[in-house]
């Protein structure tokens, strides 16, 4: 079910997709840039996507016991089970990473083989950046922002045998159907589905996460990578976890470090993966949802400012011609929010703002439209 074992076809010499992309993109955006860079003192941080909220206690107190046991090597089996369990999938089909960044190191150092590997973008920078590094030549495939940066899976090269896409992607928030990400698996290609922000999602009359495909075993070569960074505030922590087949799972294990997780992010995952904090996960996500709606709905009320798609996560995407000065405007006001231009597909007019309660919120606008001369 992986690309260096299954004989899948080299690229195809034929035309290419005219949404696609296939120059080295290195020269057209900085793969590098990461929110984490516009923050600074004394600025309201609209630019990373990570939660802020005092840690309950169920986390807390196993991590803070996890630290008498330093001195021991960790020992991954129980937060193995414990997300096995989560998404029903038995231990062998978890593999515990350094976040879901790590995860996708070893994607491309596991998967050198690879023949064909493309990226659907706009999305995270870190998947086209790890493979670059690995040496692969990556070929973009670029959503349309005039269709609501939609998925329409005719448009992956039939011969692809690495496929990248993020659900709900970042940085345009979109939410693609599980139907769509499910008709791109084969056999032959391994398909990377980044769910790092599928905690945060919601929808009316469903129970869990929409659109997920964490719990499917019945998809060949899928490969589904997940954080516990954003909803948890555990960014320094480094936690995260890839579910899949256990054969490929294997090999993405060969070439990851010894000892790749501590034994407090151990802790961590065990108990974000309990009955607890999925009850709490859900309720944090529908309030989010809430605070969502409140900020698309300010924000579709300023004119020339144009809200992209159907937002699904924490945080939103927006169009304004000159958003490139608006931004440094904005930090010159005291508040940083998240370049666009340094993600493939997107540009200068465009910027990423992350969903923060409402008072947050309000006081935001307050200043954009000050900033807009609106």
């Amino acid at each position: 079910m992986h690309a260096q074992s299954t004989g899948a076809p080299a690229a195809s010499p034929a035309e290419p997709d005219p949404g696609a992309d296939t120059r080295a993109g290195h020269d057209l955006v900085d793969l590098a840039h990461h929110g984490d860079a516009e923050v600074g003192e004394g600025l309201v941080d609209l630019a990373v996507n990570v939660r802020r909220a005092p840690m309950p206690s169920w986390l807390a107190e196993p991590i803070t016991a996890s630290l008498a046991n330093l001195a021991a090597y960790p020992d991954p089996r129980p937060a193995r089970a414990a997300v096995a369990a989560r998404h029903g999938r038995p231990p062998a089909e978890v593999l515990l990473t350094a976040g879901a960044a790590e995860g996708f190191v070893l994607l491309a150092q596991a998967l050198r083989g690879a023949c064909r590997p493309v990226v659907v973008h706009p999305q995270f920078t870190e998947p086209e950046a790890a493979l670059r590094a690995a040496g692969h030549t990556v070929e973009r495939v670029l959503l349309d922002p005039a269709d609501g940066f939609r998925l329409h899976p005719d448009r992956i090269p039939a011969d692809a045998d690495l496929v990248m896409i993020g659900n709900p992607t970042n940085p345009t928030s979109v939410l693609h159907p599980a139907a769509d990400l499910a008709a791109l698996a084969r056999p032959g290609r391994v398909l990377v589905v980044d769910e790092a922000f599928a905690d945060t999602t919601c929808a009316p009359g469903v129970p869990g996460e929409p659109e997920s495909l964490a719990a499917r075993r019945d998809l060949p070569g899928l490969l589904v990578v997940r954080s516990l960074t954003k909803t948890w505030g555990l960014a320094g922590l480094r936690i995260g976890y890839l579910l899949g087949e256990a054969a490929l799972l294997e090999r993405l294990a060969a070439v990851q470090p010894l000892w790749a997780v501590g034994t407090p992010a151990l802790a961590a995952a065990t108990a974000c993966a309990g009955p607890e904090a999925v009850r709490a996960e859900r309720a944090i996500a529908a309030r989010l949802a809430a605070d969502r709606d409140h900020l698309v709905a300010r924000l579709s009320a300023l004119p020339g400012v144009r809200v992209a798609g159907r937002p699904a996560s924490a945080f939103v995407l927006i169009h304004r011609p000159g958003a490139d000065r608006v931004r440094a405007e904005l930090r010159r006001r005291g508040w940083a929010v998240r370049r666009g231009d340094t993600f493939p597909g997107l540009g200068p007019d465009w910027l990423r703002i992350a969903v923060r309660d409402r008072a947050t919120t309000d006081a935001f606008i307050a200043v954009l439209t000050e900033t807009l001369g609106v």
